[in-house]
């Protein structure tokens, strides 16, 4: 299993959510036992031996790597949710979008002061709610080692907004 092997169960799916947009569906590398290991292998691989306390998982499809990251690197899971979805006291942070804005959440106890976190999602495209998440975190006083990304949007140019940061990303468009 390599990289390339892993792009190939990328799936495009033209004109979704709305014309001139080219998702990137990665439940097929989910539904494959291999790629979906070889995948969180690699993430956590980036940030073994870095004392990581914390994987904050980015709502709804970054949970599902977050966790997996998480486990095998022995931390634990921190969720950065839309705004209304978590029950207890949150904080909030705003963002920018290209066709609008929107708003994110996470509990005000989810982070320890000093906890070494870093910060996992499906796609990193404009970097918006990546940077919403990192803003959470510190807010929280998490110590931010940096981000992993299954697939980078490099046209976007979302790095742009974490340059201060360690951004992984295991696939690049």
């Amino acid at each position: 299993m390599n990289i390339q092997d892993l792009k190939s169960k990328i799936r495009e799916i033209p004109d979704w959510p709305k014309k001139g947009v080219g998702f990137k569906d990665f439940t097929p590398l989910l539904e494959d036992a291999e790629s979906f290991k070889f995948a969180v292998d690699k993430l956590a691989e980036h940030f073994a031996g870095k004392e990581i306390k914390k994987v904050v998982g980015i709502d709804a499809r970054g949970f599902l790597l977050a966790s997996a990251v998480a486990y095998k690197l022995g931390a634990g899971v921190a969720i950065v949710r839309k705004k209304g979805k978590l029950p207890s006291e949150t904080i909030v942070r705003e963002y920018e979008l290209e066709y609008g804005s929107n708003a994110v959440e996470m509990h005000k106890d989810a982070i320890k002061p000093g906890e070494k976190v870093i910060i996992i999602d499906d796609v990193l495209a404009t970097g918006g709610t990546a940077k919403a998440a990192v803003e959470l975190a510190e807010e929280l006083g998490g110590d931010i080692i940096g981000f992993g990304f299954l697939i980078d949007l490099t046209f976007l140019k979302g790095k742009e907004k974490l340059a201060k940061y360690d951004v992984f990303s295991l696939i690049n468009y």
